[in-house]
């Protein structure tokens, strides 16, 4: 073997792996963040899938099965795996169709958020000054007050719906982005790929969002995958409230307000949806921990 060989060999050897590669063995590493991509998956493609995994159409009564048991409990029919609810609707049809509705509402609270987040955040520790200060201290008012209530209050004044709950768990989240960006965005307008940059003459406009924005994603989609969670939730909680979707929307939190006088009769009708709002937020949080172990270099050994 020539010396030429031996050095490609070596070069090879010691070559750093590909962020992609890196990124995904520390992902692994963490098993509850592959569970929770798993089950996220899972989620994803029943909600994509709905019309076609779900026996029956969602809001479709039967007269004859009020309050039908599970299959496996005495009375219980396969025909309605999960039981059917008081007005004799099939559960299981009715979680598949949720699975897409709680989806929509986390996926897209977020999705505004971070859009609204991230320029705010940018912006204020760009420009920094009064503008900052502004800002900062309308964030620092909305996270003084509890989540909920100040969802509720948005709702109350807007009138109770889909949108209007997603616009309101929109605002109660902004917080947490907007400071998230802001912190990377001073971090990291301090370095010197920045200064250079500015020398050269480039515009505000590149600096923010060619230069220093790229490099403050990983933070936001750690919080934006963490953020999902934190909509499905509190727009379950608004549901439950009879303030988000309205019935006959086979909503999560819907479904759980209107199975509240069943409880102690009909157990299914409060333990599906429960679980189904458990796992899921379980599995986005799991997978935000992943996430914020793979991008987070302190935490890589």
């Amino acid at each position: 073997m020539n010396s030429t060989a031996i050095t490609n060999a070596a070069t090879q050897q010691h070559a750093p792996p590909h962020p992609l590669r890196e990124f995904w063995t520390y992902f692994c590493a963490n098993n509850g963040a592959v569970a929770g991509l798993v089950i996220v998956v899972a989620v994803l493609l029943v909600a994509l899938f709905a019309p076609w995994l779900a026996p029956y159409a969602p809001d479709l009564t039967n007269n004859a099965v009020f309050l039908k048991p599970p299959a496996w409990q005495q009375g219980g029919s396969w025909a309605y795996p999960l039981g059917t609810d008081a007005i004799g609707r099939d559960i299981l049809s009715r979680l598949i169709h949720g699975a897409r509705l709680s989806l929509v509402i986390g996926i897209a609270v977020v999705a505004v958020s971070v859009l609204v987040g991230t320029v705010l955040g940018l912006t204020a520790g760009y420009f920094r000054g009064i503008y900052e200060i502004a800002v900062m201290r309308l964030m620092d008012i909305i996270l003084t007050l509890p989540s909920l209530l100040l969802a509720i209050v948005i709702v109350a004044i807007l009138g109770p719906g889909m949108m209007n709950a997603m616009l309101a768990v929109s605002i109660v989240v902004l917080p947490h982005y907007v400071r998230i960006t802001r912190a990377a965005v001073i971090s990291e307008t301090s370095k010197d790929y920045v200064t250079a940059a500015r020398m050269n003459g480039a515009s505000h406009f590149r600096l923010m969002f060619n230069e220093v924005l790229p490099n403050c994603t990983a933070p936001l989609i750690v919080q934006a995958s963490l953020g999902i969670s934190t909509a499905i939730l509190d727009a379950a909680a608004l549901g439950f409230l009879g303030l988000g979707a309205q019935p006959p929307s086979p909503e999560w939190g819907t479904m759980l307000a209107d199975a509240r006088e069943f409880v102690l009769r009909a157990w299914w009708v409060v333990t599906f949806p429960g679980l189904m709002i458990l796992i899921t937020v379980l599995a986005f949080n799991l997978l935000g921990d992943g996430l914020r172990d793979a991008f987070d270099p302190k935490l890589k050994r």
